[in-house]
């Protein structure tokens, strides 16, 4: 390999020219799947466990009927459609549909309460919901009048099928919900090419083909789960099996029944295949990939160990969504994450922090010019990681921001403060994230109580899970007399659980 090659270029399979590669080509990720759509109509897509096999041709002609529905009610490209639903074949098509259609994704976590659930809809504006909750159907039809609210079978009169797959790369395909470290969760906009990108950079890296079987019990509402395992299905012309849970026994059966190859996870799945009887069963897999927190030295050995597979580390962001990989030829380094994707251009600044640039990177915040001015440098977007690059492998040291991910989820300690503040018994707290080899990171409350009403941890936790999602809820809520501080008042949150 020359020193013109860019450092990328170790991912290309042999004889694959970098020069060649152009990660736009395909032009969207529906347009992509309608060619291989056409071309192989009967090659099984996606397979749910109520309806079994779902082929690219079904896949296709259910996705435009969709479309129709959609359209008939009202909406256009560009218009907001929130999908918040369980992983199904039917989720798949609205996903689908929207894209084809010109409309712009806006995947919300199934766990969000009222309140997290309204903030989305508020601020994105949607023109229809996807839900399956009775409740949430409910909040949102009360919240919005006007919104279309239908469940994942989009139960609506059939219209004509709209202009469908002319999508320009530039053209918003999804808004994500992320949280920060302050303030209220922000919409990144990506585009049909930021997707489309980041899914042809993990094929080409590693070797997705249509061959492949993915095991996907990642939730679609989460860009691992969408815009790594179901786009990336999508662009090789493979196939995936969808679980609506993550569960090791049916992880597992699945690989064996489909004859599966892949599998997708984050490391709190990862403890408990480790843990199984059964791990021995990943070895008929050709890969597995772990993502979305760290995964541990310790754990990386546990499974090898317990089935022969070295684990392939990456990490991706979701403004930018896949980043960085460890090969899938060559060293996968335990405690890194590799170095970049196909496309991808990585620096790091001057105090380590993680910059990135490349076709995958998002332009910016739904409606936040000042969030989106604060978070780019040059042309470069400021990831708030910190990290160090030994031998080209990239290892993250720490965070920026005090970003808490928890199971693979951002948990913002900010508010989940703010509920526990609400609770009479408490007068400050501190949320902060401790280390777990299951989750990457659990969320800790260190609460100041009123004197002489010290509420039980186990009543915090009750009550901030009456409030939150569930992956923003303390797992632990330890009651100290005060908080250190420095002289402005900030709270020093690295001295909370010692120096």
């Amino acid at each position: 390999m020359s020193a013109a090659n860019p450092p990328w270029a170790r991912h290309l399979a042999p004889g694959l020219d970098w020069r060649q590669i152009d990660l736009l080509a395909g032009g969207s990720i529906p347009a992509v799947s309608a060619r291989l759509a056409a071309a192989g109509p009967d090659h099984p897509v996606v397979h749910d466990g109520g309806r079994g096999w779902v082929t690219r041709g079904e896949l296709a002609d259910a996705s435009a009927r969709v479309a129709g529905r959609l359209a008939r009610a009202g909406v256009r490209p560009g218009d907001r459609v929130l999908c918040s639903a369980a992983t199904s074949a039917s989720l798949v098509e609205v996903h689908l549909a929207a894209l084809r259609m010109g409309a712009v994704v806006v995947p919300t976590n199934t766990a969000y309460q009222r309140a997290e659930l309204l903030h989305v809809v508020q601020d994105a504006r949607p023109v229809a919901a996807v839900v399956d909750r009775d409740d949430a159907a409910g909040w949102l039809a009360a919240a919005a009048p006007g919104l279309v609210v239908v469940d994942p079978a989009v139960d609506l009169p059939d219209g004509p099928v709209p202009r469908l797959d002319a999508a320009a790369p530039a053209d918003p395909a999804m808004i994500c919900y992320t949280s920060g470290t302050t303030g209220r969760p922000k919409g990144a906009v990506l585009s049909h090419g930021n997707v489309l990108a980041s899914a042809e950079a993990v094929r080409l890296a590693w070797r997705w083909t249509s061959l492949d079987r993915l095991v996907l019990a990642l939730p679609l509402f989460h860009v691992h789960g969408l815009g790594v395992g179901l786009h990336g299905t999508l662009v090789a012309g493979g196939s995936a099996v969808l679980l609506p849970r993550f569960d090791v026994d049916g992880v597992l059966d699945a690989v064996a029944e489909h004859r599966a190859t892949l599998f997708f996870g984050v490391p709190t799945m990862y403890a408990r295949l480790a843990a199984s009887e059964r791990v021995a069963g990943l070895a008929a897999l050709r890969l597995c990939v772990s993502g979305s927190a760290p995964l541990s030295p310790e754990l990386h050995a546990r499974i090898a160990a317990g089935c022969g597979q070295v684990v392939l580390e990456r990490y991706g962001m979701t403004e930018t969504l896949m980043l960085v990989s460890n090969p899938y030829d060559g060293e996968r380094r335990a405690g890194t994450v590799g170095f970049p994707l196909p496309g991808v251009e990585l620096a790091l600044g001057a105090d380590g922090e993680i910059r990135v640039r490349g076709p995958n990177v998002f332009a910016g915040y739904w409606e936040r010019p000042d969030a989106t001015a604060d978070s780019f440098d040059d042309g470069w977007f400021r990831t708030g990681d910190v990290g160090r690059i030994d031998d080209g492998y990239l290892r993250i040291v720490g965070r920026a921001k005090e970003l808490i991910i928890s199971g693979g989820f951002n948990v913002y300690p900010r508010e989940v403060e703010d509920v526990l503040l609400t609770h009479p018994g408490v007068v400050e707290v501190a949320v902060v994230g401790l280390p777990s080899e299951e989750w990457g990171e659990t969320v800790a409350a260190f609460v100041v109580p009123v004197v002489g009403r010290a509420p039980d941890p186990a009543e915090l936790i009750a009550f901030a899970r009456a409030r939150l999602a569930h992956f923003k809820c303390p797992r632990q809520v330890r009651l100290v007399d005060s908080l250190p501080r420095n002289a402005l008042g900030k709270i020093l949150r690295d001295q909370i659980v010692g120096p």
